[in-house]
């Protein structure tokens, strides 16, 4: 649901594409399209990681001149969530994994990938678009391993969405 940074971090930002022939300066107002999911694979947390999202995005636009508006926006704005569970593994190897006996005196190895731990992966996608002509003009996204620790969060959010608006065609306002 959200993603992680360290000193080593793992970020990876996603393909970004912007739409040909746009003045991205003409665009003043922005709102989010309604985000909704259901199933029993949602977390509890869920909600909350959603406002958190919202909040760094908001300020990341807000940073670019732009107003949050609810009443006939110029831009609206579509994430996308995805999380994955994923197994971390290596490849066993001769000199560091010893062969296994299988009787009368018959040794044998081979190599074979060994589970060493588990985490999950989020990824977070970003659709900007044209409200008024409904055509998406920009999108992007990022991926990272989501932390343990619930605390942690907002400033992993915080952090890989600045990083994810670095290639937004404009530049913060000083």
């Amino acid at each position: 649901m959200a993603v992680t940074f360290c000193a080593c971090s793992t970020t990876k930002i996603l393909k970004t594409e912007q739409a040909d022939n746009v003045d991205f300066t003409k665009y003043k107002t922005y709102n989010f399209y309604e985000l909704t999911a259901s199933g029993d694979t949602i977390s509890a947390n869920y909600p909350k990681n959603v406002v958190l999202l919202e909040k760094a995005i908001a300020a990341q636009l807000q940073q670019r001149g732009y107003t949050q508006s609810s009443s006939n926006p110029d831009l609206l704005i579509n994430i996308g969530i995805v999380v994955q569970e994923k197994i971390q593994t290596r490849q066993t190897d001769f000199r560091t994994d010893a062969p296994k006996y299988i009787g009368q005196r018959n040794y044998s190895w081979k190599s074979e990938e060994i589970e060493t731990g588990r985490y999950r992966e989020g990824t977070v996608t970003l659709h900007v678009v044209d409200a008024a002509q409904h055509k998406l003009i920009w999108k992007s996204g990022i991926s990272d391993i989501i932390p343990e620790k619930e605390s942690k969060t907002e400033t992993v959010i915080n952090e890989g969405i600045r990083k994810l608006f670095l290639k937004y065609p404009v530049s913060p306002k000083p």
